[in-house]
């Protein structure tokens, strides 16, 4: 998830049960409209909806933000950049994996560049 030293500046996430919009826009240094943005954008981001409506976020859901805010606000990723990360994660699929594929896709289109060459 979030790598400890990136969480430098956030605030200790108390041990409770449900957190209220509000409270996780504090805990996640986000405002509260961007945290009902991202919840269209990221599937994996669900919160518990009681009462008019109301957010309720668990302690996951508070991580998975914290960890969509250090994609892109300190990786830089964009909104599908990061979406595409965190479902390779759920996923298991490695950057490292990912080069491998690519190198091979690299590979196979050189093989068909020289067969056209020769045409």
């Amino acid at each position: 998830m979030l790598e400890p030293s990136h969480n430098d500046e956030l605030p200790v996430i108390p041990g409770k049960r449900y957190f209220t919009i509000g409270e996780v826009s504090e805990l996640c240094a986000v405002k509260p409209h961007v945290l009902r943005y991202w919840e269209q954008e990221f599937p994996q981001l669900k919160p518990v909806k009681r009462r008019g409506n109301r957010r309720y976020y668990q302690r996951d859901d508070v991580l998975i933000i914290r960890q969509i805010r250090s994609l892109l606000y300190e990786q830089g990723y964009t909104i599908g950049g990061a979406r595409q990360r965190m479902v390779d994660e759920d996923e298991g699929v490695s950057s490292t994996d990912v080069q491998a594929a690519i190198r091979e896709a690299i590979e196979d289109l050189e093989d068909v560049l020289e067969v056209l060459k020769k045409v």
